[in-house]
């Protein structure tokens, strides 16, 4: 499950940078890479940041199991 957030966390960034979106969630740099390399999961403080920021939900997002 980690390993799919993290390549939807990659995915979703596209081109912006880490230190970009990790400045707009309020986290650090080697947080988000620690999510988007499936090593942590996210707070659900952080999954509703993470997924109002991309603009999708959060079971999209977290819990979908098609990528």
């Amino acid at each position: 499950m980690r390993k799919q957030m993290g390549n939807r966390l990659r995915s979703l960034r596209g081109k912006k940078s880490r230190k970009e979106v990790a400045k707009a969630i309020g986290i650090s740099v080697s947080t988000l890479q620690m999510y988007e390399n499936g090593k942590r999961t996210p707070k659900d403080s952080i999954k509703i940041k993470l997924a109002q920021y991309y603009h999708v939900s959060v079971e999209k997002l977290f819990f979908s199991t098609r990528d």
